[in-house]
């Protein structure tokens, strides 16, 4: 049988294919005792009740009952060990990566010095009730697409109004964030008029801004809000119609990384990858964003003591009570995860997923930790506030600078970010069954290419990516926003 132990000291094995009732391993002396599905795990030895199960060299679980070798280890099985409260210890634990070849892409150097990989008109409403007309006006002007125009996409959103605190101090972070991202050459912000974010507010979030890249209109001061929508989109198409890409050093790249539904592959095969790519991209100066706090939940030690001292350790620390104090706020239980799609991939507890979450980041050295929808600032692998939500927490990477996102999923999924949303899938049935949908499949680990290898191929295609060539998302017209929401709506 086709399997893998990841850790030397892993008390369980991970079927790469389908196992069948009978068939052994003469590498590890276990025969399957029953059918069991690629990407879940069989027990290399007998596991007493109470007895750790050990995966990635880490406790994802305690078992419930005997278990003998050669049975299959899941939710029938096994309960998570996680506590509400646990006590973090700073023990530093990372390396320099080694360094790197300079890589460059080709993209849009902006006036401010920033750099876009794409060049596209964003149509920002500041409240759900312009949505419609912020749609209209991007489906009438597809006419401007053309020379260096490459897309004018609006991104609808339900909130701007009715919303008090915190909620409100996010809406209008994320849409002066999005407004301020190098991807869009131009951008029409479109207002009601009587909403609570008012364009003052919007103003004064934005600071300083250019306004040959950033267009206003509030709707109920124009006499027909379309006509004057469309001669905005027009001027701005005009400013950036012949804008031209330019050669540009890779480290300049802000790359997100986020999980989508995990199978039991996903932390052997496409979050691996994604790790070798973190560790090249880090080694040439580059930038990475790993968010989903709650998919941390169990991995929290290993992975903040990467931190590189004391003050981000606390951050992130902080980070993370704050996320579990937002579950109880709410009356939910922190680790109520995974959901129906990973355990049938083969995740079992929270901590079998958040194990293979965090391969994501690497061996990188972890350098900030920042709040929904701040800006990415310092180089190397930050660590993002925000959910595990696919919308919520792409917008959140987006709005936090990310040029483009690293999306591995197990089991498939069409939507993407405003950016351009690379879907790496940790099985080749995936990548074969929606092609339509991926990328890249990191499905070829199981069929002998190194985790080594299948990270320096992904990295090739983000610099193509980033030079200009469509990701499915992309192509789909596959482009969504979604804004978190703490409290209440009036």
């Amino acid at each position: 049988m086709n399997v893998i132990q990841i850790h030397p000291s892993d008390n369980v094995l991970v079927a790469l294919e389908n196992v069948r009732k009978g068939e052994s391993s003469e590498k590890f002396s276990v025969t399957a005792q029953e059918d069991i599905s690629f990407g879940h795990k069989i027990a290399l030895g007998e596991i007493k009740k109470g007895g750790d199960i050990v995966k990635y060299g880490c406790v994802i679980g305690t078992a419930v009952s005997d278990i003998q070798p050669g049975e299959w280890v899941h939710t029938h099985n096994v309960r998570t060990t996680l506590e509400q409260e646990k006590k973090l210890e700073y023990k530093p634990d990372f390396k320099k990566l080694p360094d790197r070849e300079p890589a460059f892409f080709e993209g849009y150097r902006r006036r401010d010095g920033k750099v876009g990989i794409r060049n596209e008109i964003w149509i920002l409403p500041t409240v759900g009730c312009v949505n419609s007309i912020a749609q209209k006006l991007a489906a009438d002007s597809q006419e401007l697409v053309k020379g260096s125009v490459e897309g004018i996409f609006a991104f609808p959103h339900p909130y701007g109004c009715s919303q008090l605190g915190d909620d409100h101090e996010t809406t209008k972070r994320i849409i002066s964030a999005l407004a301020k991202h190098p991807n869009a050459g131009g951008v029409l912000i479109v207002g009601l008029g009587c909403e609570n974010l008012t364009i003052d507010q919007l103003k004064e979030q934005l600071g300083d801004f250019d306004t040959d890249r950033i267009r206003i209109m509030i709707c109920q001061q124009c006499e027909d809000e379309i006509k004057t929508g469309t001669q905005l989109l027009g001027e701005l198409a005009e400013n950036i119609s012949s804008l031209k890409r330019e050669r540009i050093d890779a480290s300049e790249l802000v790359i997100g990384l986020k999980c989508g539904g995990s199978d039991g592959l996903s932390g052997i095969t496409a979050n691996s990858a994604v790790g070798r790519f973190t560790n090249c991209h880090v080694a040439e100066g580059g930038t990475a964003i790993l968010t989903e706090v709650p998919e941390m939940f169990g991995a929290e030690q290993i992975l903040f003591n990467r931190c590189v001292d004391k003050e981000v350790f606390r951050a992130a620390e902080k980070m993370v009570e704050d996320y579990k104090d937002y579950f109880v706020r709410n009356g939910q239980t922190v680790y109520e995860n995974p959901s129906p799609g990973n355990k049938a991939g083969g995740i079992t507890t929270l901590e079998d997923k958040s194990c293979g979450c965090v391969q994501k980041g690497g061996d990188a050295p972890i350098t900030a930790v920042l709040q929904y929808g701040e800006a990415a600032k310092t180089k190397g692998l930050n660590l993002l506030y925000g959910p595990g939500n696919d919308l919520v927490s792409t917008t959140a990477l987006t709005a936090s600078g990310a040029h483009m996102i690293l999306f591995t999923t197990g089991r498939g999924t069409p939507f993407g970010a405003p950016v351009p949303t690379v879907k790496i899938s940790s099985n080749s049935d995936i990548y074969n069954t929606k092609s339509n949908w991926i990328d890249f499949n990191a499905g070829i680990v199981c069929d002998g290419v190194s985790v080594e290898k299948a990270g320096e191929s992904l990295y090739d295609l983000v610099l193509e990516i980033a030079s200009g060539v469509r990701t499915k998302n992309e192509l789909n017209a596959c482009r969504e926003i979604a804004v978190f929401k703490n409290g209440i709506t009036l």
